[in-house]
């Protein structure tokens, strides 16, 4: 079976907004601190883990922002959404890059052709000194990991839980993303997108997208009535 790269889902691609500078750190600044310092010098081996829409995608996408501006090799793989490819194939040469990251790695344990894959790959990758990050949604002993030997391994290195916003804090997020998007989020505006919308930060990043495309196509800034006009609320 013939398979490349350019084959692969366009998700594998990195949206451009997933920096570390357009993260909103909250209570995980020594997470923040330990992947940028991790081509230089730091912890080689990171693992992460949290709720969904904590922000995982976005630290292992700007993970591989900061290794391309570091004229360096990485990929992103979001394997919940590539379980359908042969993981043999898919991890071939990943040993050559500078950077390996691995999202949602639960999504593929209990499967024994992908832990074998994982394993060897673990393997590969401490034999070359390629940087690793790997991302789950609960602690490596409570995914359901059938191949002890990759339990043991996923257990090395530094391990972080992805701590949750508060609500002041997703706010603030928000904000810091409008900032960026060069966009005027004042705190009434804010107040009545969290209120009105749901409260996760992956459905406010969907509205503020929202907003930001309505508000450049119609050149009006946001203000309460115009986010209740284009959001139908």
């Amino acid at each position: 079976m013939s398979f490349s790269f350019e084959q692969l889902p366009l998700a594998v691609q990195l949206r451009d907004d997933t920096t570390f500078d357009n993260f909103y750190t909250g209570d995980n600044a020594l997470l923040l601190e330990t992947l940028r310092a991790q081509l230089t010098g730091g912890e080689r081996y990171v693992f992460l883990y949290g709720n969904r829409g904590a922000g995982r995608s976005h630290l292992l996408q700007a993970a591989c922002h900061q290794a391309s501006e570091a004229a360096l090799s990485s990929v992103y793989l979001p394997l919940g959404e590539l379980r359908d490819y042969p993981p043999q194939t898919l991890f071939e040469g990943l040993e050559q890059l500078s950077l390996v990251c691995l999202d949602d790695i639960d999504q593929v344990m209990g499967d024994k052709t992908w832990e074998q894959s994982l394993f060897h790959l673990f393997n590969r990758l401490q034999d070359h000194q390629v940087s690793l990050i790997v991302s789950a949604n609960s602690a490596v002993r409570a995914l359901n990991i059938a191949l002890a030997d990759l339990q043991s391994r996923l257990s090395w290195g530094a391990v972080f839980q992805l701590k949750n916003l508060s609500d002041q804090q997703r706010i603030a997020a928000i904000q810091l993303r409008a900032e960026r998007r060069g966009l005027e989020l004042n705190d009434e505006v804010m107040q009545f997108i969290y209120h009105r919308g749901q409260r996760d930060m992956e459905a406010l990043l969907v509205v503020l997208a929202k907003l930001d495309h309505a508000s450049l196509k119609q050149q009006r800034r946001l203000t309460v009535p115009f986010v209740k006009d284009v959001m139908g609320w």
